[in-house]
């Protein structure tokens, strides 16, 4: 796992880019002796470990990692340094592929020594562009969950040590949804702006009223985040542009909130490009809905954590977290949970994700693929009742 960790933190790729890293998971399992197939357009991978002693369909558990990096500079100095400019993996895609693999590879040693206490039936799904929010689409049309009963997964957690993980039953991420923004008016002289309609006078406005007025019309206990990450279309600093766009991101934790917030959002921008005389078109990409983890399945994990940890090291997460995870689309259509993986020590500290200094303790891959090990086994006990899953 450590070494499969480094080599692709080392060769990190970007959302849609990602053809090498599927390869090398693909020969890396070809040669284990699994039943493997590669993703759509060379992306991502899909691994069957089936127990030979079952020799008739049995409930099938899929465990998911995401394996696409993020365009931020490595700043480490460390041997495993991202050796792609620009690109690193700062979120621990990297460490969750890795903890994947080592749970399949467990599994398929276990099952050989004949030292399970009953077949277990794993598939293994490494998405592509989870940061983007279109790989677990892409893989689900592409049949990675046809046959699966449920599936897991992990995130890594920045906030918590090694040996410690966070579980929480019901909605664990936001829905978030990416906006774009156009505003067009009309392009002038900076000296003479009577004589143009400014759009970045509009956009400023755009964006002040965004700020104010979205929270205001907000339930105080709703949680909304609007943010605008992005002002592009400028390329002249003694002319009035003919447009510019922004881009930012809306998170909600409930589909109605949601819906009246875009709407809100609409009808804000419509009284700005009046005002302004403006043309603002707004537009919204649907992204993830909220991750919803099924109340059993998280019960099993807690389980299973036990057994490695000790229950103490279990943190019952008390909210959810306003960032989203595609994961949530897998949730939509199967019972399942993803759960919080400590990753900090003392010997690395703990850089939040998504700075250029993020960086794991990999004692945090041993933890994560023992629980995960662990709850696929409790999962697939032959009496096991799963008439309580909710999805």
């Amino acid at each position: 796992m450590v070494a499969a960790r480094r080599h692709l933190h080392a060769h990190p790729e970007l959302s849609g880019q990602e053809h090498d890293t599927s390869l090398y998971l693909y020969h890396k399992l070809a040669e284990c002796g699994f039943s493997v197939r590669i993703g759509p357009e060379g992306r991502g991978v899909i691994a069957d470990h089936q127990d030979a002693r079952e020799k008739h369909p049995a409930a099938l558990l899929a465990i998911r990692a995401d394996i696409d990096a993020l365009r931020i500079q490595d700043q480490k100095t460390v041997d495993y340094r991202s050796q792609s400019r620009g690109v690193m993996h700062a979120c621990g895609h990297d460490a969750h592929t890795a903890i994947c693999l080592g749970t399949l590879l467990s599994m398929q040693d276990l099952a050989r020594d004949d030292a399970l206490p009953w077949p277990v039936h794993l598939r293994a799904i490494w998405q592509p562009a989870e940061e983007t929010c279109l790989g677990a689409q892409e893989m689900i049309t592409a049949g990675a969950i046809e046959g699966v009963d449920a599936i897991l997964a992990l995130h890594m957690d920045p906030t918590r040590h090694v040996g410690r993980i966070g579980v929480r039953e019901g909605v664990l991420t936001a829905n978030c949804d990416a906006m774009k923004v156009r505003i067009t008016g009309r392009g002038g002289h900076a000296a003479r702006p009577h004589e143009a309609t400014d759009p970045i006078a509009a956009g400023s406005q755009l964006i002040n009223s965004l700020y104010m007025f979205v929270p205001r019309r907000t339930d105080s206990q709703d949680a909304v985040v609007l943010t605008i990450g992005q002002i592009s279309g400028a390329e002249t600093i003694n002319a009035i542009p003919e447009w510019i766009e922004l881009g930012g991101t809306l998170r909600t934790l409930d589909r109605e909130v949601r819906r009246n917030t875009i709407e809100h959002i609409l009808e804000l921008a419509k009284g700005i490009g009046k005002l302004s005389s403006t043309n603002i078109e707004v537009k919204f990409r649907v992204g993830s809905g909220a991750a919803n983890n099924d109340r059993h399945v998280v019960d099993l994990v807690r389980q299973a954590a036990r057994s490695v940890i000790g229950a103490p090291a279990i943190d019952e997460i008390p909210r959810p977290s306003m960032g989203s995870e595609d994961f949530a689309f897998y949730l939509d259509q199967l019972p399942g949970a993803m759960f919080r993986l400590g990753r900090a020590s003392d010997r690395n500290g703990g850089p939040a994700l998504h700075t250029p200094s993020f960086d794991i303790d990999e004692e945090s891959l041993r933890v994560g693929a023992q629980i995960l090990a662990a709850t696929a086994v409790l999962w697939s006990e032959p009496e096991a009742a799963r008439t309580s899953y909710q999805i």
